[in-house]
């Protein structure tokens, strides 16, 4: 078996077990913790408590699966805010500088501290390489490599293609050169990084030197551990490393001597090309010679002489050790914390090539398992998803039988979750009278995985399940009130409206430049804003409910106003745009404010001031800032987006796709996604890391002007010059609904904070309110 599976075997014996522990006394931690639950959770709870909502199992499951996931996270943003206050008061410690003493690292703690504000932390490697030497082998001084080099190297590809830091999924990060080698290893080490790095999630990978062995070593901890695990995991013999290859050296040259033989050329001649090969080959000969003759060899001191071949061969033996030990560390991290499928599974057959075996497969799946049983109490609901996910890493294996085991252990979690009355030899027949619209999604991973092994019994079986779906969407499709109900008309067309964040006031802008801002649930004119407006392009209210920004299209008069939304004082005039304002947006955060023309400008919402300008030669028809504020989407009229760091007006990207001017734009939730909606009628989907269109939705018959997103990231309004309202699916594509209750344009569409209903402003002059009631299968 290859050296470094024999390492990856050893490490999950020895590790999955410390994970399960720290998992299990996690779930303790929940389960007694007095800390207050988020409002969220607590008003769920309560919702939860309320019997005429508990009179379904169906009911009762939705529920109960979303406590978990709220649980979850509220879990993790508590490990983080907890991370964070131990961080800032950490470097004040009057003994840190004792600490910095018998610091192993060449960076410094606060350049190594995390100060980011990412959702989710990186797992940050550390190599500390071995000092092997050389001199005591029997070699030729011909460009002996340096190991420490090599192993980073190899690392740092591997990390940079796999587990990358800018991965939103498994952000990596790999410090290598970090180690002070020369002078700091073992314990003592370990300790005093804890002490001082204990917030931030680290894995450490160690070899030493010791005689003819290296012993390999990792230290880890990840969020909110009270201690790290450090542990020699291997001793792998280098000098048996070495030798290894010097003979197979040896042997592969004996097959080139034999053929040039026998094509008659001279033996002198052949031996002084083979240099170290003959010299190993006659030794390799001889010893095989004695040991047919009953001599016990490995009492003899055999030297073989090496050269640099052999010592790159130890190079890619370490290597790979490193290889698999990090992703499988790395694995578990993400999977514990964030619920992130392993990856590893899928990547072994390329890394090992032929030296995958039976025992070596079982002990890996087996750690995982382990991992995944542990995540089972609190998170009970998510265990069917959990299971499917893991075999569809699992997929990519020869031994099919470890994902199916998966698979079978989903579908029957699931259906124990559903309380399944009987028992049925086909566990995707057993589906059939308890499937729900809501389960559509993991049906489709479900057929993803049977297409992916080629199980076409199982695709069909999975294929009747969806259309089982697709008859109940049919029988109970969304719902919303139609005809909806008109809050109010105004004297010309209506451009934009915006929903406060408590859901009571609605604020909409027109041409005949008025806003009207009304209470949403008795359509009571609360206050209307004329002062020298000009025609109105747009609105956005500040997400604690405290502003209201509102640009002007009409010229000369462009400009962007701020007024305190409850009291209707002008707080900012905001001039310097030179041709008509067609978008203001609010950031996330509240901080900034960004408008558009044939510029952008970023402002300070609460001071007025302007933070930067960001060049376009065409007219600006549509922005999005990210959740976490870091990224700005603008969408022009010369049909492209362009994405941008607001804070210092960098450009980061450009997005070329659709084949008209680009109307419309939102972003999801958790800040993977942008959505486009253009005048080529289409609105596409784009992953914003990558920038690549995951998907095109078509539908419309004429432009897209607005969209908008339903806060769980499930649900996408659009609002189009054909005069309608479509309702899409986002994880499938699917279009729901259509909803057709305008007479004119449809400009803009705003979605209440809880998802229960929207509004839309309409060049019919009128604003309806819709009511969306979702679907339940019971």
């Amino acid at each position: 078996m290859e050296q470094g599976l024999k390492l990856l075997i050893q490490l999950v014996l020895e590790f999955a077990p410390v994970i399960v522990t720290l998992i299990q006394k996690r779930t303790e931690e929940i389960a007694i913790t007095n800390y207050p639950l988020p409002k969220k959770t607590q008003e769920f709870l309560e919702f939860g408590n309320i019997s005429n909502q508990l009179n379904s199992s169906v009911a009762r499951f939705e529920q109960q699966k979303l406590l978990q996931q709220q649980l979850a996270i509220y879990q993790r943003e508590t490990q983080i805010q907890i991370a964070e206050q131990e961080k800032n008061t950490t470097l004040k410690l009057p003994e840190v500088n004792k600490i910095l003493d018998s610091w192993p690292l060449r960076l410094y703690p606060s350049q190594i501290l995390d100060h980011t504000s990412n959702e989710r932390k990186p797992l940050k490697i550390f190599l500390a390489p071995p000092q092997v030497k050389f001199d005591q082998f029997d070699h030729r001084n011909d460009g002996i490599p340096e190991i420490e080099l090599m192993l980073a190297e190899g690392l740092r590809k591997f990390i940079n293609k796999h587990y990358s830091l800018h991965s939103p999924i498994r952000p990596t990060e790999f410090l290598a050169g970090a180690w002070d080698s020369k002078r700091f290893h073992s314990e003592s080490s370990i300790k005093a990084l804890f002490g001082i790095l204990k917030t931030e999630p680290i894995l450490i990978l160690e070899s030493e030197n010791d005689g003819d062995y290296l012993n390999f070593r990792i230290a880890y901890w990840g969020l909110g551990q009270e201690n790290y695990y450090y542990k020699t995991i291997a001793r792998l013999s280098h000098r048996e490393i070495v030798q290894e290859s010097a003979k197979n050296r040896a042997l592969e040259w004996k097959k080139i001597r034999d053929e040039l033989l026998t094509q008659g050329a001279n033996l002198e001649e052949i031996n002084q090309l083979g240099r170290d090969n003959v010299f190993n080959l006659a030794l390799l000969e001889k010893a095989e010679k004695w040991k047919a003759q009953g001599i016990d060899i490995s009492k003899l001191s055999l030297q073989y002489q090496i050269n640099h071949q052999d010592f790159e061969k130890l190079c890619h033996v370490l290597t790979t050790c490193h290889f698999l030990v990090a992703a499988w560390v790395a694995d578990v991290y993400h999977l514990v914390h964030y619920d992130v499928p392993p990856l590893l599974p899928e990547l072994l057959p390329s890394l090992l090539q032929n030296a995958l075996d039976l025992q070596s497969v079982q002990a890996i799946i087996i750690g995982y398992k382990q991992v995944y049983q542990a995540l089972e109490k609190e998170r009970r609901y998510w265990v069917p998803e959990l299971a499917l996910q893991l075999a569809q890493s699992l997929s990519h294996l020869p031994d099919r039988s470890w994902a199916q085991e998966q698979v079978d252990y989903s579908i029957s979690t699931w259906l124990e979750l559903r309380q399944s009355p009987q028992e049925f030899s086909n566990l995707l027949e057993a589906m059939h009278s308890l499937i729900r619209i809501e389960d559509e999604e993991y049906v489709q991973k479900l057929r993803e995985y049977f297409m992916t092994v080629g199980d076409r019994q199982s695709i069909l079986d999975a294929e009747k399940l969806l259309d089982a779906i697709a008859n109940l969407k049919h029988k109970h499709p969304l719902e919303s009130t139609d005809p909806s109900y008109t809050l109010l008309k105004h004297s010309s067309k209506v451009t934009s409206v915006a929903i406060s964040p408590d859901g009571e006031i609605l604020v909409s802008g027109c041409v005949d430049k008025i806003i009207n801002v009304c209470n949403l649930k008795t359509g009571k004119l609360l206050r209307t804003i004329t002062e020298n407006l000009g025609e109105v392009s747009s609105v956005a209210i500040s997400p604690d409910g405290n502003f209201l920004a509102v640009g002007s299209c009409e010229h000369p008069k462009s400009n962007v106003k701020v007024w305190h939304l409850k009291t209707g004082k002008l707080l900012h005039t905001l001039l310097g745009h030179q041709k008509p304002v067609n978008i203001v947006v609010i950031s996330p955060d509240g901080q900034i404010l960004a408008s558009g023309s044939n510029k952008i400008k970023i402002w300070n919402l609460h001071k007025g001031d302007r933070i930067c300008t960001l060049w376009h030669s065409s007219a600006v028809q549509a922005i999005a800032i990210s959740p976490d504020g870091t990224i700005l989407a603008s969408g022009s009229s010369d049909n492209k987006i362009r994405l941008w760091n607001p804070s210092t007006g960098d450009p980061l990207r450009t997005l070329n796709s659709h084949d008209g001017e680009v109307k419309s734009l939102v972003m999801s939730p958790d800040g993977q996604l942008l959505l486009s909606g253009s005048a080529d009628k289409t609105i596409k989907i784009w992953h914003l890391i990558t920038g690549k269109v995951l998907h095109t939705l078509t539908g419309h018959s004429d432009e897209v002007k607005s969209l908008v997103m339903s806060p769980d990231g499930q649900i996408l309004l659009s609002g189009s010059a054909d005069k309608t309202i479509k309702i899409w699916r986002l994880s499938t594509g699917e279009l729901l609904q259509t909803l057709t209750g305008h007479s004119g344009t449809v400009n803009s569409v705003a979605l209440s904070p809880d998802g229960k209903f929207f509004a839309s402003g309409s060049a019919d002059k009128t604003i309806k309110i819709w009511q969306i009631v979702p679907r339940l299968s019971l």
